[in-house]
């Protein structure tokens, strides 16, 4: 014997017929709390304030900083200061 049985309802009337609570307002605020944290967290990441961070490890200046990097990508490359073999 073969039974089948179609119900049709929401969600809603599905989860108070089984005797679920409602988490739909709980998950609401969670939900809003958690985009309020990631969106002031993002201007902490903005290139504007990664560079502010950037800049406050190289107190000697923005031009210091910016020929360790040439220096660094010229040695990378094999333009560097070491004494041909």
């Amino acid at each position: 014997m073969k039974v089948n049985v179609e119900i049709d309802c929401t969600p809603e009337e599905a989860r108070a017929f089984m005797g679920l609570p409602d988490v739909q307002p709980m998950q609401g605020r969670i939900l809003a709390d958690m985009e309020r944290r990631m969106l002031a967290e993002m201007d902490r990441f903005s290139p504007e304030a990664l560079m502010k961070s950037w800049m406050s490890l190289a107190p000697q200046g923005a031009e210091q900083f910016q020929d360790a990097f040439i220096r660094m990508f010229q040695q990378g490359f094999g333009g560097g200061t070491k004494p041909p073999r």
